[in-house]
């Protein structure tokens, strides 16, 4: 690693190394990606590829490698990512999941057969990065190129702005118009896609998860305009996790005559998203999602919700994202018929009506992911501390950025009709 790496700002699983991923390593799999077996590394530098509460559920790391080949001297960047190897929660957590398996189909597979499909329609839309190399045995890795060096940035530091998340959502919605068409005329191909958040085997038991609706209940109850709130969430207390699996389950325990199912991103948040803007200019130029680990098929709804709390602004999400919403449901809709889809068409109202009806994902999104998504966006917490310090864990509830954004969201939930009926 670097001498002069910041490790304050890493992951601490990512400061350093595994052995096996060494310049004899990178050699054997650019020599095979080249077609070039007399390739040589000649130089390798690692370092973390991400900051603190970029991500959770995988280790990665930046390589800059140098190698020669019998035409030249050449210089690559990748991210190697791969599983956590240290023994702690992280590894526990994420053991016997589907994660990498579902994350080499996409890139594989899918992401692929989808980008021809928009090509064929005549959008030539990125949808994305090339992985170069993928292997589940002995270990399970993923190597991509690296976008930094092309422009790309993680968001941080300032807040989004209108003109990017529109970007993300307008790509969003091209994938799930293009999964609907293949969901509808060939569904055999995307079968396989059935592993959502709430399949990882540890997660509803881990306490990040299970303390949540506590930790927001003693919230409201210490904030004298939220506690009339709270009765509303004593009722569901019990129930409200079993109840937002049933809308993650929906397409495959519960399927809808009238429902809108889509292959979706499952993780669609700020982090998971490299923005470009021109070097000399400024403007805004393109997004390229990324992490792909939890995508399975689920209601339209799903990845919209989410990205009410965990990619638009505050004042988006006080207006349920609405403008936004909009936007990406009239992208869906040309896309779908430029591709050629069969099916019947969504319409609006029914999209609100499908969004309004999944609202114990609201929940538990507010509940559970806000706190912590804004504790980490305004550095006053870690991620890894929120999720493993029960302490930790509680403070994130009493922010003021957090109280604040109930206090605005509670009564657009009440207006909407959220507490009836539950």
């Amino acid at each position: 690693m670097p001498d002069n790496l910041d490790t304050e700002q890493f992951n601490a699983d990512e400061l350093e190394a595994p052995e096996w991923l060494n310049a004899t390593y990178l050699q054997n799999i650019l020599s095979t990606y080249e077609s070039a077996p007399e390739l040589k590394v000649t130089d390798l530098k690692i370092s973390p590829a991400s900051a603190q509460g970029d991500h959770y559920a995988s280790v990665m790391f930046r390589t800059q490698v140098e190698y020669t080949t019998g035409k030249g001297v050449f210089n690559k960047a990748l991210i190697v990512k791969t599983m956590p190897e240290e023994e702690g929660h992280k590894k526990e957590m994420l053991s016997e999941t589907h994660l990498f398996e579902t994350e080499i189909g996409m890139y594989s597979k899918v992401l692929p057969e989808f980008e021809r499909i928009l090509q064929q329609a005549g959008d030539n839309t990125k949808l994305y990065v090339p992985c170069i190399f993928h292997s589940v045995e002995p270990r399970q890795v993923m190597i991509f190129d690296d976008l930094v060096p092309l422009g790309y940035t993680v968001i941080r530091g300032r807040s989004v702005r209108e003109e990017e998340v529109r970007s993300a959502l307008s790509k969003l919605a091209k994938w799930n118009a293009v999964s609907m068409k293949v969901n509808n005329e060939n569904p055999e191909f995307i079968k396989e896609f059935k592993y959502g958040l709430f399949d990882l085997p540890t997660l509803l038991k881990d306490p990040m998860v299970t303390t949540g609706m506590a930790n927001f209940i003693e919230m409201l109850d210490k904030v004298p305009d939220l506690k009339k709130y709270k009765p509303h969430f004593e009722k569901i207390k019990d129930s409200y996790l079993e109840r937002t699996r049933a809308v993650m389950e929906e397409y495959r325990a519960d399927p809808q005559s009238d429902g809108y199912y889509v292959l979706c991103h499952g993780d669609f948040h700020l982090r998971n998203m490299m923005f470009k803007h021109n070097k000399e200019t400024g403007v805004f130029e393109d997004v390229m999602l990324v992490d792909f680990q939890i995508c399975n098929i689920v209601p339209l709804s799903l990845d919209l919700i989410y990205s009410i709390y965990m990619l638009m602004e505050p004042e988006e999400r006080w207006n349920h994202g609405k403008d936004m919403i909009n936007y990406f449901f009239n992208v869906l809709v040309d896309t779908l018929k430029k591709i050629g889809y069969k099916g019947a068409m969504p319409t609006q109202e029914k999209l609100w009506q499908q969004i309004h009806r999944h609202k114990f994902y609201d929940f538990f999104l507010l509940t559970t992911f806000l706190p912590m998504i804004l504790a980490i966006k305004s550095n006053t917490l870690k991620m890894h501390d929120i999720i493993q310090d029960a302490t930790t864990r509680q403070k994130a509830y009493l922010i003021d950025s957090y109280i604040a954004e109930v206090k605005k969201l509670l009564p657009q939930f009440e207006k909407m009709g959220y507490f009836k009926d539950l």
